[in-house]
């Protein structure tokens, strides 16, 4: 990355981009995009997709810098590098889930699960703390990234690796004494 040995240029763009200077957002895309599209543009393989990485690149690092959640302006760099690498991975996931359906066997589609193990998910479930039910709903049935899911929870983003272990943890914990 150009100067990102330069914490106090650093420093600066987000102070100012806390205060809402645009220039200093332009001045922030203008050192780092062409490092962010590359970077995607090596994993995908597309210039298309490494252009839509860029973007939300920088949609989420602006939020994050206005909301306050950089944690020091020297982590910036880093903070860049990966947010891209979340993005292309999330990419890559939603990609691996469509599949055309003239590809697909119909059996696959409809495997009952036994009603016994139905009904103790629906104990355990039932169980949970509330929290602990939003995040797993969010999480495996909704597919909301992790960013959507701590706003929503009104947490730390940080948290949510602390908050699924523990979900799945009490899940498993109850399930073996049903």
């Amino acid at each position: 990355m150009e100067n990102a040995a330069c914490p106090q240029g650093d420093a600066q763009l987000v102070a100012d981009i806390q205060r809402g200077d645009t220039a200093a957002e332009a001045a922030l895309y203008n050192k780092y995009s062409s490092r962010v599209y590359y970077l995607a543009l090596a994993e995908l393989r597309s210039r298309e997709k490494a252009e839509d990485v860029r973007s939300e690149t920088f949609l989420r690092i602006l939020q994050s810098i206005r909301a306050g959640r950089l944690r020091s302006a020297e982590a910036l760099p880093s903070f860049v590098l990966s947010t891209t690498h979340n993005i292309v991975r999330e990419l890559r996931r939603d990609e691996r889930r469509i599949e055309p359906l003239a590809d697909r066997d119909p059996e696959d589609d409809w495997k009952p699960v036994d009603s016994h193990v139905q009904q103790a998910i629906e104990k355990v479930i039932r169980r949970l703390k509330p929290r602990e039910r939003a995040f797993l709903r969010m999480y495996y049935y909704d597919e909301l990234p992790n960013e959507e899911i701590a706003e929503r929870l009104g947490i730390r983003e940080e948290r949510l690796r602390l908050i699924k272990s523990r979900a799945l943890k009490r899940f498993r914990e109850i399930y073996q004494r049903i």
